[in-house]
């Protein structure tokens, strides 16, 4: 590849590609929801038994399979084999799209609060259309958008890319700053108190029982997942055995420090049983609310008016909004691409209609990314039209995508020590040596994720929530088991030939 080529993804464009793809403002504000300042401790140890280790061991994969455009199937392939590969990569893929289908309903809602300053998609209504039949149809709108300009190349990725890239973490930033002055304008005073107890016990009577605080570990990983997302564009990054580590381990780190520390500067203005205890606040609107509160705290610090701080308040809202707007393009532009590009180009061209595998003139695998906007497209428009039972189908999808997203972590951590034993391996970057520093440091991080996803299959056990248990547990089982019956099939009638 010639690394002068204007498309060639530098440094630091690759940091803002992975921040956009990555980092959420909004999970630092559900975490401080969730659990409150007893989510750092989580935070921290899922980042140095996790997000560290698996950064670097997706760096040193894609430092040594740099030349191959098959991102994270290729890196399975080349670890272990192709049956092995072909499962886990459909599996991530498939909760991937499911992604798709719950980023687009909270893309609207970013959308709506951008506008009004607050959520108003439920009543939004169009001739006979009520407000979820709208809101799938503008949500099918949004992806075709996404798929036809992303299918036009990856330099228009690369370009919304770096614009999401910078609006998220210039909220990030944004939060804190004001978050810090108004904790120097209140002389120090915290409106949720710092306390032994409050760093380790949760406000939120969901998250009391031990299985379901070792559960949160599940939340905790979705915040840092995504990561290996980026292995689809490796083959477009200049110089990428020294660029795409580099650009992981500079990632993660700042994504790290300003997740714990927006976790800390939520207290500064939000009382959690006072603002946040009520039915009205959920996943979709916390962060607005908290956005909403400290604007109007930092009026009322500064000794303005009650009518100027509501203003500043709902200023404050309409630029998060704004921000989660242009975040979720991007994000949705890297995602309608950069998953299916890894298994489409990963795998070999017989396991594969040869129409889906044919790249267009932009080197786009065009016609698969078209096959799953419609794949979503019917999901989206079921869900929306289909009353009751499309709600539960969307519930169960949610519920599936929960474990399904995390799942795939296990192949990619468990193929590590058989990279590792890969002779003739160029390895421009080493994370670690030593069979049984390499074996241990897999156990860890294997177990750390294994460990969340078996609580937070058996925590609604314990709530008497039966069905839910069994489609989060059911998810990854039921994508990789028709993986493994596809492959099978096919491998038989190549046997036949």
């Amino acid at each position: 590849m010639d690394n002068s080529n204007s498309t060639n993804i530098k440094l630091g464009s690759l940091v803002l590609m992975i921040f956009s793809a990555i980092f959420g403002f909004s999970n630092s504000i559900s975490a401080f929801y969730q659990m409150g300042y007893a989510s750092i401790i989580w935070y921290v140890v899922t980042a140095i038994l996790f997000f560290l280790p698996s950064a670097l061991i997706f760096a040193e994969y894609g430092a040594s399979f740099k030349g191959i455009k098959g991102g994270i199937y290729s890196w399975l392939e080349g670890s272990t084999n192709e049956k092995v590969a072909f499962v886990g990569t459909f599996i991530w893929l498939a909760a991937w799209v499911i992604w798709l289908v719950s980023s687009t309903q909270f893309f609207l809602v970013s959308v709506s609060t951008a506008v009004w300053g607050h959520d108003t998609t439920q009543s939004w209504n169009f001739l006979n259309l009520n407000s979820t039949q709208l809101l799938g149809i503008l949500e099918v709108v949004f992806l075709v958008i996404v798929t036809f300009c992303a299918a036009k190349g990856i330099d228009k990725i690369k370009v919304v890319s770096n614009i999401g890239g910078f609006f998220t973490l210039a909220i990030a930033i944004g939060f804190t700053v004001v978050s810090l002055l108004v904790f120097l304008l209140n002389k120090g005073h915290l409106a949720q108190p710092i306390t032994a107890q409050n760093l380790v016990h949760s406000p939120n009577s969901a998250f009391q029982s031990p299985i379901a605080v070792v559960s949160f570990i599940v939340y905790a990983l979705f915040a840092y997942g995504g990561l290996e997302t980026t292995s689809g564009v490796i083959d477009s990054v200049d110089k990428p055995e020294k660029t795409y580590p580099k650009g992981l381990i500079i990632a993660m780190v700042i994504m790290t420090f300003l997740y714990v520390f927006n976790i800390l500067m939520c207290g500064v203005a939000v009382n959690w049983k006072a603002q946040l205890g009520g039915k009205e606040v959920d996943l979709a609107n916390v962060e607005y609310i908290l956005i909403n509160n400290l604007g109007i705290v930092l009026g009322h610090s500064l000794g303005l008016s009650n009518s100027v701080s509501a203003t500043i308040g709902s200023v404050f809202s309409h630029c998060a909004g704004w921000a989660d707007v242009l975040s979720g393009i991007s994000a949705a532009f890297l995602m309608v691409y950069s998953p299916i590009k890894s298994f489409i180009e990963g795998c070999d061209n017989r396991l594969l209609p040869r129409k889906l595998v044919k790249l267009n003139k932009h080197n786009m695998p065009e016609r698969s990314m078209w096959l799953q906007a419609v794949i979503v497209s019917v999901i989206i428009l079921f869900i929306s039209f289909g009353g009751n039972a499309a709600g539960k189908f969307y519930t169960i999808l949610m519920d599936m995508m929960n474990v399904s997203s995390s799942a795939p972590y296990l192949f990619l951590i468990a193929a590590y020590p058989f990279f590792k034993e890969k002779k003739n391996l160029d390895r421009p970057f080493v994370f670690i040596e030593g069979k049984k520093k390499v074996w241990a440091t897999t156990i860890v991080v294997w177990l750390v994720v294994a460990i969340g996803i078996i609580f937070t299959c058996i925590e609604p056990l314990f709530r008497g929530d039966y069905q839910t248990s069994f489609w989060t547990a059911i998810g990854p089982v039921a994508f990789g088991v028709i993986a493994y019956l596809y492959y099978t099939i096919c491998e038989h009638k190549e046997n036949q030939l």
